[in-house]
């Protein structure tokens, strides 16, 4: 099979042609840089061409892929948009070629990463398997920051490791990224400096490239290497009815004014509808694009009173997955006719639409270049033409939100006389990389440490993914009366229950006095009341009777009634809970010693399996001794306490209590117990490390719990160890830990009766290993302890 009928099987067997430059990417050499004009099949040139690298073929992967190609495709869209479109046509295109199927299954599976119980799942436990992650920038790069948006902190370390190594990054439609596009190079001249486990790389697309974009302080110096891929002239040849497709541009006879400006610019909408309602012509599509939800709200709202019983549409960001998802299956329905969507630049990247009939509110020339990639797409209306509308905006700052004034004045000479929007005749993209934060190597070291600070809050990372929109929050909503805890917990959300909200709106919806947010405390285990402004990556629980949510306009503050309808409801994820140790409340019981012999195997075949050579035995030696903390008297108790578990030390045990010390973390009795023992030796402040981290929940920093107490006589205690306890001596896969008595002078700073500090030892790790390759090695321990379990649950590990 050549690449030329692979793809063609990914079409259904249709006629389509791959274009030359999609040729070029499956059996060529694979570039930095992906400049080619929307409607060329981006999307599909980069998917189709790492599978072949990757060597699948007739369903099935050759035994010697290209061995520079990685493992995990990140599909990183810009802007808040419908990913579920996205995710719907890679999942068609890996169907047709069998070879789609679920994490886990030696397949290729696609994984949604966007917030919620479910994407924490199943496909973080398979690092050796080809996958695609596709997500929004908030999300990718938050993860990428050790600060993941809409997850557990404990699962950060993972996402981390697993989005650094072994990864093709791809950012489309980089000219919208803000911030995030800095972030971005940073990120990959951090990983081609600092140690990686596995190689990775970037891909940067974009229908309006520069290259200076990507000359950030630490990229700079590799710029000169990027190689880029265009255009050839065969491909325009190929693609000249997109290319010189007729689409006439006119400014608009509406204007967005100071003075129509307010009361959610009433006068202007009003205008605006009858303007559409006059040009739009019967069975055609005809798209607005508005640059504030609010407005697309209002002008939607408007259209379907003049158009009742219309297929009209509204596509903006602040709708849930649920909706969403029924947005793009409408979306994909090309046989409807006399339809107007209404959208928000939501719909600027990621969407594959095409219109008869478009309007737009003056943006950015890159966004209006994308924009008007939305119209005549692929030249479906060149005979009788198409037709580009562009609404000027009064200078004005809140008027012109999200952009800023020279952004719009740039773009407004460029429309300036400009009677053509056809691909062809459009002027090149010259803006500079507008300024932002930017992520340094001291930055990204702060980071890796995931405890929260002494009053409880984490590093703002949002400077460093967008800069005209901050990164927002997530709202759920569920049916309960006055405490979302009675009679019990509410359930962690699901990725359909989250629609995400700008902080100006959850702000908004926080100040109506009716109205109560609740965010979920993982050290008391339970819902608390919002007492302080929203943050950035927040997921905040809204109960339904109050409303806030249509799922007609998606998101608005003031919308009282109706209720918001419910919809299915999840578990919370124990690890969300500091003292929990779910995995260690199972039905089958299991003994102490066979688990960590289980363990250690796992990690012996793990490491097999992702090719880690240079580092299995200290993996596999961590695994081992990561559990023997569970000897402590404090475990033992919890794993005994009701008739169901056998005698002698356990791992696993029926039992479902919780430990009479609120904070207690056998991990950090493991580790303790390990350096008492092998401490000064090779490797051994690593093992002790990956020993602790196995949780996620003891890392970097080693220091009592806010509000966490001990007896009056004991000096030292965290996370619920007191310096004197005791572990009893065990014997287990060959190897003997002696009874000793834990002692916490690692807690101290500077040197002790125990030599240098944790933090300092941990500090030398990062240094010696770096982040990347740090994390990778304390994912691969957590993910052969996942399998143990799992595996002898299921029966696949004997237990005694």
């Amino acid at each position: 099979m050549n690449f030329d009928d692979f793809f063609k099987k990914a079409f259904g067997g249709e006629r389509v042609d791959p274009f030359e430059y999609q040729l070029r990417l499956a059996e060529g050499q694979w570039p930095d840089l992906l400049d080619v004009p929307t409607g060329m099949g981006k999307t599909a040139a980069v998917v189709l061409a790492w599978l072949w690298k990757r060597g699948w073929r007739g369903g099935e992967r050759r035994p010697c892929p290209d061995s520079g190609m990685p493992r995990r495709l990140v599909y990183c869209l810009p802007m808040r948009v419908l990913v579920e479109q996205t995710e719907e046509t890679i999942r068609e295109w890996l169907t047709k070629l069998g070879i789609c199927d679920k994490a886990g299954e030696g397949k290729v599976s696609i994984q949604l990463l966007m917030g919620g119980a479910d994407d924490l799942k199943s496909w973080a436990e398979f690092p050796e398997e080809d996958m695609i992650l596709i997500g929004t920038q908030d999300m990718l790069l938050s993860r990428a920051l050790m600060r993941g948006y809409g997850m557990s902190r404990y699962q950060w370390p993972i996402h981390f490791a697993l989005l650094h190594n072994d990864c093709l990054w791809v950012f489309d439609e980089v000219q919208l990224m803000g911030a995030g596009l800095a972030t971005s190079a940073q990120l990959e001249a951090f990983r081609r400096v600092f140690p990686l486990a596995k190689s990775s790389r970037t891909l940067w697309v974009s229908a309006t490239l520069n290259p200076e974009w990507l000359a950030t302080v630490d990229m700079r110096p590799h710029l000169g290497s990027l190689i880029p891929c265009a255009l050839g002239e065969q491909d325009r040849r190929q693609a000249s009815d997109r290319l010189q497709a007729v689409k006439s541009l006119q400014k608009a006879p509406v204007t967005l004014t100071n003075e129509t400006g307010k009361d959610h610019a009433k006068t202007y909408l009003d205008r605006l509808c009858k303007l559409v309602l006059e040009n739009h012509i019967e069975q055609s599509q005809t798209l607005v694009i508005v640059n504030r939800v609010e407005r697309a709200q209002r002008l939607f709202q408007s259209l379907c009173e003049q158009r009742p019983g219309k297929p009209d549409l509204l596509i903006h960001a602040r709708f849930r997955a649920a909706e969403r998802a029924a947005q793009a299956q409408r979306l994909r329905d090309q046989g409807v006719a006399d339809r107007i969507i209404v959208a928000t630049q939501a719909i600027e990247a990621g969407v594959d639409i095409s219109s008869k009939t478009l309007f737009t509110e003056l943006a950015p020339w890159a966004s209006l270049v994308q924009r008007f990639g939305r119209c005549n797409r692929y030249g479906e209306h060149n005979r009788d033409g198409a037709r580009i509308f562009w609404v000027d905006i009064e200078s004005g700052k809140d008027l012109m939100l999200p952009y800023d004034t020279d952004a719009l004045a740039n773009a407004r000479n460029k429309l300036t006389g400009l009677t053509s929007a056809s691909p062809q005749n459009l002027p090149a993209t010259d803006e500079a990389r507008p300024l932002t934060a930017v992520l340094r190597r001291k930055d990204l070291l702060d980071l890796f440490n995931t405890d929260p600070d002494l009053s409880g809050f984490d590093v703002d990372i949002s400077d460093y993914i967008r800069d005209s929109d901050t990164p927002g929050v997530q709202v759920f909503w569920r049916d309960f009366e006055d405490d979302p805890n009675t009679p019990k917990p509410q359930g962690s959300p699901d990725r359909r229950e989250l629609c995400p909200v700008s902080i100006g709106q959850a702000k908004d919806l926080a100040k109506r006095k009716d109205v109560t947010l609740w965010q979920w405390d993982s050290l008391d285990d339970r819902w608390v009341k919002l007492d302080r402004a929203p943050r950035p990556g927040m997921t905040l629980l809204a109960r339904a009777s109050d409303g806030g949510y249509g799922t007609v306009i998606g998101f608005d503050a003031s919308l009282r009634k109706p209720a918001v309808p419910t919809l299915a409801i999840g578990t919370p994820p124990p690890e969300n809970a500091y003292g929990e140790d779910w995995r260690s409340h199972q039905n089958k019981p299991v003994g102490l010693a066979p688990h960590l012999a289980h363990a250690a195997d796992h990690a012996g075949k793990l490491c097999d399996a992702v090719e880690e050579i240079a580092h299995r035995a200290i993996v596999v030696r961590a695994d081992r001794w990561h559990d023997l903390g569970k000897a402590h008297e404090v475990f033992d108790a919890t794993m005994h306490a009701c008739d169901k578990a056998p005698a002698g030390f356990l791992a696993k045990s029926p039992c479902t209590g919780r430990h009479k010390r609120k904070f207690f973390r056998h991990e950090l009795a493991s580790m303790l117990g390990w350096l008492a023992q092998h401490n000064g030796e090779p490797d051994a402040d690593l093992i002790a490390y990956l020993i602790a981290a196995h949780h996620g929940k003891v890392r970097m920093s080693l220091r009592a719990m806010p509000t966490e107490e001990a007896d009056e006589h004991v000096k030292r205690f965290a996370r619920g160890v007191w310096e004197g306890d005791v572990l009893p001596a065990l014997d287990f896969d060959g190897e003997h830990s002696a009874e000793t008595t834990l002692k916490l002078a690692l807690m101290e700073i500077g040197e002790g009766e125990q030599g240098p500090s944790w933090t300092e030892r941990v500090l030398k790790l990062l240094d010696q290993y770096g982040p990347f390759q740090l994390a990778w090695l304390e994912t691969l321990v957590r993910l052969a302890d996942w399998r143990a379990s799992r595996a002898e649950q299921q029966g696949d590990d004997a237990h005694e």
